[in-house]
């Protein structure tokens, strides 16, 4: 059986990145749907699986007419096929002046993908054939491609994202999509706390919410900073993306 991993979230800028992609012009509808090899559904590698196993990201190292391949940081090989669904897109650089407008993902034609670029795949993973059936291929900068690695190297050292599952005086344990892993910080008298822009305190934090959170591991222990509660508790609906919070 084959699992088709349609969402476009987790990990800060991969979920910027990807979530973005939905904004981009659709391709032309054509019939059928590109399809990984045989096997059991699994999970990508690199910084692309910062977004709970739903994505792969690497560096082309094939360019083919109909297929990429790809390696991702920690060694995979991928082959990554595409047809004409495929939503096939660049991400632009930052901004060079501060506070200026990010631009949205463009779409691209798939030539203009060549080898060395770092490309995200979402799609239908086989991990044991090592193949994706590609819904969305982004290529982006290389810039903002070391600033995924190193968000991803940085989660749980100075960054957390997930739903709060318990709280117990002032520790917190949390799941997050970012590593599919628990974790758990503390707050002192110096951590902060907001939900969206408005302050709130430790009480606010209850079982259910989606929390960012910044800080630093000491003797151990990730204690938090600040807290940034994403939304209303969760009774209902979809979470919010995860991703580190901002600098």
């Amino acid at each position: 059986m084959r699992i088709r991993f349609a969402g476009l979230a987790s990990m800060a800028l991969l979920a910027g990145v990807l979530a973005a992609a939905q904004d981009a012009p659709a391709p032309p509808q054509q019939t059928g749907n590109p399809a990984p090899g045989p096997g059991r559904p699994g999970r990508g590698g690199g910084w692309g699986s910062g977004m709970g196993g739903r994505g792969v990201g690497g560096t082309v190292s094939e360019a083919a007419a109909d297929h990429y391949t790809i390696k991702t940081e920690t060694g995979d090989i991928y082959r990554v096929q595409y047809n004409q669904n495929t939503r096939i897109m660049q991400l632009p650089a930052e901004p060079a002046e501060p506070g200026a407008m990010r631009q949205r993902p463009q779409a691209i034609k798939a030539d203009e993908i060549h080898v060395g670029d770092a490309i995200m795949v979402m799609g239908e993973i086989d991990a044991n054939a090592k193949t994706v059936g590609a819904i969305s291929v982004m290529k982006i900068d290389p810039a903002r491609a070391q600033q995924m690695r190193e968000m991803q190297a940085n989660f749980g050292k100075t960054w957390l994202a997930g739903r709060v599952t318990a709280v117990n005086e002032t520790r917190v344990t949390l799941q997050s999509q970012v590593d599919n892993a628990e974790h758990t910080f503390v707050a002192d008298e110096n951590t902060s706390f907001r939900r969206r822009r408005e302050p709130v305190t430790l009480a606010d934090i209850q079982p259910g919410a989606n929390v960012r959170v910044q800080g630093a591991v000491k003797e151990g222990v990730f204690v938090a900073n600040s807290v940034v509660v994403m939304g209303p508790p969760a009774t209902g609906g979809p979470a919010p993306r995860e991703g580190p919070p901002p600098q």
